[in-house]
């Protein structure tokens, strides 16, 4: 069964830098589609970016410029580097996987089945 696992979350002031992990466990092959997802409180879970497994990527406008993902393919672990943090950025954030390919995979949280349990990220002023 696939796992994941997310790590490096905390707490930054505005303009700050953290970087998130996903390590993934249980697959047999790499999947077709990944991503980070982020949910603050009160508001429905978001798409923040996408990532097939050739490497092709999708960034929410809100995050492009700051944010930056990449893989560790011999780690099976999925990073989000992100910079220029704002308090708009503060939620749980969660890397996320599914079996199916896309050219471009989608940022829409529904389309993704397997979740991993989530890391805080504060952002204070």
């Amino acid at each position: 069964q696939v796992q994941l696992v997310e790590s490096g979350g905390g707490s930054v002031q505005t303009g700050g830098s953290l970087r998130l992990s996903c390590a993934a466990s249980g697959y047999t092959y790499r999947p077709g589609c990944m991503g980070w997802f982020r949910q603050a409180p009160g508001k429905e879970r978001e798409g923040v970016v996408s990532v097939n497994k050739y490497g092709i990527t999708m960034y929410v406008d809100s995050v492009k410029g700051r944010f930056t993902i990449s893989q560790d393919n011999a780690k099976n672990t999925l990073y989000l580097q992100m910079n220029s943090l704002k308090p708009e950025d503060t939620a749980m954030y969660y890397c996320a996987a599914r079996e199916s390919a896309a050219w471009v995979c989608p940022t829409s949280p529904a389309s993704y089945n397997y979740w991993g349990q989530g890391t805080q990220v504060t952002v204070s002023s």
